[in-house]
């Protein structure tokens, strides 16, 4: 079973979209997940319900605040371990294309090519609705959704919908009292970055 891993041979298939996969067990989640729409593990807090256990159990740390995996170079800590890998990058990866006009750099060019758009004040994608324009296609994508009414991003806690996922991530500090954002200066805590931005001009009266 093992030497499949590496042939990349895909016995077992599914009898409704043909799809094949190496492992049998591959085949039985790809068929709940899809075709039936299984998800036997519901959570006792807020109903939520998940095809394996192991998502239930990540899934359990939105209620219990538990943030087990921490970054060793900042202290940061996460609730899932996919998350702490992507913050870790910040720390390890190179920053070889600087701005010459403020300095700020970054590890990947296209990046770069995005920033400079805030000094050039280029904005190319536009709304065909309401005209507004914006520098990046995602910020568009975004603005639509003032005019879909779309709100895709839910609270697990209290079912609060929002149109961004940055919004939900800011929301959650409502649950949790969490106060991340902490002035140098006096030490006081915020939940939210813009909350200490505020904060801060005080200081500089």
């Amino acid at each position: 079973m093992h030497d499949r891993l590496h042939t990349e041979e895909k016995l077992h298939a599914c009898e409704i979209c043909n799809r094949s996969f190496s492992r049998k067990l591959g085949l039985a989640a790809h068929y709940r997940r899809v075709h039936t729409k299984e998800r036997p593990h519901a959570c006792e807090m807020c109903g939520k319900t998940f095809l394996f256990e192991c998502e239930l159990s990540v899934h359990h740390r939105v209620h219990t605040k538990e943030r087990p995996h921490a970054c060793n170079v900042c202290g940061r800590t996460f609730s899932v371990l996919k998350t702490l890998n992507k913050h870790y990058r910040l720390h390890i990866e190179k920053k070889s294309y600087s701005c010459e006009i403020c300095s700020r750099s970054f590890s990947r060019k296209y990046q770069l090519s995005l920033h400079l758009r805030v000094h050039t004040k280029e904005r190319s994608h536009t709304c065909e609705i309401c005209g507004k324009a914006f520098t990046r296609r995602y910020y568009l994508f975004l603005h639509h959704r003032i005019h879909t009414h779309e709100r895709p991003y839910a609270c697990e806690i209290c079912g609060k919908t929002f149109a961004r996922k940055f919004s939900l991530s800011t929301h959650h500090a409502v649950h949790t009292k969490e106060k991340p954002h902490k002035c140098d200066i006096c030490g006081k805590a915020f939940s939210r970055k813009s909350h200490l931005n505020r904060h801060s001009c005080k200081h500089k009266k």
